[in-house]
């Protein structure tokens, strides 16, 4: 009976059965982990330089240029938030070399220091340098609405009545004569309206304007973040009293654009 239950020896060419199961465990799961990552990095690599040909040399990741990805934001991390008021940042329009080029748009500090050709003394648009112009990036007047205050902007994106925005005097008599035509059909079209919709009209085209506002400011935002390729960056915040913009004279839309506001189309 003890010879029958007695398990054969391991032969000399094959391991006992625990220390060969070890083996093969150990060998086939390292085997797995290392063939992806492999084939991860083979697609890594390959997607990378496809990218890098694609766009003549200028993006890694196919254009995609998240904010975790640039160092210097990494760096913005490890240094203190610069808080400046608007006096003060004047002091950051390159004139003086030991100090960085600042411009701030609506409230936010950019280094744009990377660009004292354009930014700096004689710069294209050093007029931004050193200051809150967020209104003119919106309205484009530079010489007279390179201030934060942004009250009315949204004037410049609600149209006009046909009556209100007529052809210039030099304009061709046929085209004032269509203009006619559409002013009439447009005062008829208006008269036939209630009041309940103009009101409603004139809700839906102020949630429009603002938007556009929006839209219009985080174009800008998302240039002087970095996100499209160019290395500026965010260093901070103006910092400035509560209630300051009520102590400000409000503003009309400049003739830049008061001229470029859409005329209201009306269905014929």
């Amino acid at each position: 009976m003890a010879t029958r239950n007695r398990r054969p020896a391991p032969t000399k060419d094959e391991p006992a059965e625990p220390i060969k199961k070890v083996a093969t465990e150990t060998t086939s799961s390292a085997f797995s982990v290392l063939d992806i990552l492999r084939v991860a990095g083979g697609i890594l690599l390959f997607s990378s330089a496809l990218s890098y040909l694609t766009t003549s040399g200028t993006s890694l990741t196919w254009g995609y240029n998240p904010w975790w990805t640039r160092a210097r934001e990494w760096k913005n991390i490890m240094n203190s938030p610069v808080s400046l008021t608007d006096e003060e940042l004047k002091a950051y329009d390159g004139t003086d070399p030991s100090k960085p080029i600042y411009l701030a748009l609506n409230g936010t500090i950019y280094d744009v220091s990377i660009s004292p050709a354009t930014y700096g003394p004689g710069g294209s648009y050093h007029f931004f340098a050193g200051r809150d112009a967020a209104r003119a990036f919106l309205t484009g007047c530079f010489d007279t609405d390179s201030v934060p205050d942004l009250r009315g902007v949204e004037q410049m994106y609600i149209p006009l009545e046909p009556w209100e925005k007529p052809p210039p005097p030099d304009a061709p008599e046929t085209d004032k004569q269509k203009h006619a035509v559409l002013e009439k059909r447009a005062r008829e079209k208006r008269k036939a309206m209630s009041k309940a919709d103009l009101k409603n009209r004139s809700a839906q085209e102020l949630r429009k304007a603002r938007q556009s506002v929006r839209d219009g400011l985080e174009h800008w935002h998302q240039l002087f973040r970095g996100d499209k390729g160019k290395a500026y960056r965010k260093v901070g915040e103006v910092k400035r009293e509560e209630g300051w913009l009520s102590k400000l004279p409000k503003r009309t839309l400049c003739e830049n654009a008061e001229k470029g506001r859409p005329v209201r189309k009306y269905e014929v």
